[in-house]
């Protein structure tokens, strides 16, 4: 079995961040985010992956090949164009279609087993099956419907009426008969892909309890790092057993003086915290430097500072 990892997006709800960093490398707890669908992969001993990228392209394949491909078999789709979720996957359809595959995003970090998955979806002999997450924030991020155990809408795209406190986690075990209902342009792999399936199939779900958050703005991002460090410990011991990557509160290379009061926060890779200064409940960005000043609940990105 094959991943498919979904990193060609902007990240355009993460700008400024983003006009330096592309998504998939914007650290969680010293780690680029990209690392932890990479690591579910491997736990699940798929070893051939594919990505999708297209901004910042080149700043992600380099930071695999600095690592040596993390003794796997990657390989990328560059995009000329955005493709979206179903363009982008569409384009791999010839990699793709010789068995059930994997799919994940970039900017997820998800505690999951995704043996899990792949067992359920062989018992059901379905040609996909998701992987839902209940939350009270489902209304805001997308609802999907759910009836008789299996997903019949999304966003209510079908008019179906149907709701639910579920949302779509980006993980999902998939049959090459999707690419049936793909389109090679830009489209989403949900209103093209599922959507047919329900209308022609069954999509079957499984409900995730554990640990999921995105990073996909500025809020989310600064939230999941605070929900993460309560969290080390569901991801420490496995990301370096898997990718031999340290999970870090504060990153080796930073400089923090000990007159400096650091607490609840991240520091990244080359800061330099000087005495004086007071961080809390709060991310700091590598090569940024403060100085004699209070940062609290707040993103500090070298010269920049968002406050949550």
């Amino acid at each position: 079995m094959k991943g498919f990892i979904f990193a060609a997006g902007f990240g355009e709800r993460l700008r400024p961040i983003t006009e330096s960093v592309p998504k998939a490398l914007i650290p969680v707890l010293n780690i680029p985010s990209i690392c932890y669908s990479v690591m579910l992969l491997k736990e699940a001993g798929i070893k051939d992956i594919i990505c999708n990228l297209h901004y910042m392209h080149n700043e992600i394949i380099q930071f695999f090949k600095d690592n040596d491909y993390f003794d796997l078999n990657i390989k990328f789709s560059v995009e000329d164009r955005i493709l979206g979720t179903g363009g982008g996957l569409k384009k791999c359809e010839k990699e793709l279609s010789d068995d059930y595959f994997v799919v994940l995003n970039s900017d997820v970090i998800i505690d999951i087993d995704l043996r899990d998955v792949i067992d359920l979806n062989k018992k059901s002999g379905k040609p996909a099956t998701v992987v839902l997450h209940k939350t009270d924030r489902a209304k805001d991020i997308g609802p999907v419907g759910v009836k008789a155990g299996e997903i019949v809408d999304f966003k209510n795209f079908l008019n179906t009426g149907v709701m639910s406190d579920y949302i779509y986690t980006g993980a999902a075990v998939l049959s090459p008969l999707i690419f049936k209902y793909l389109r090679a342009e830009f489209s989403s792999i949900v209103y093209t892909g599922y959507i047919d399936i329900i209308k022609n199939h069954s999509l079957k779900f499984v409900e995730h309890t554990a640990f999921w958050e995105d990073i996909g703005s500025i809020e989310s991002y600064w939230n999941v790092s605070m929900r993460m460090m309560k969290n080390i410990r569901l991801f420490t011991k496995r990301m370096l057993k898997s990718l031999n990557q340290n999970i870090e509160l504060t990153a080796e290379s930073a400089k923090v003086d000990r007159g400096a009061k650091v607490k609840n926060s991240v520091i990244g890779k080359q800061c330099v915290i000087g005495g004086g200064a007071i961080i809390e409940n709060s991310v700091v960005l590598s090569h940024s430097i403060i100085n004699n000043a209070v940062i609290k609940n707040s993103i500090v990105d070298r010269d920049r500072i968002y406050k949550i």
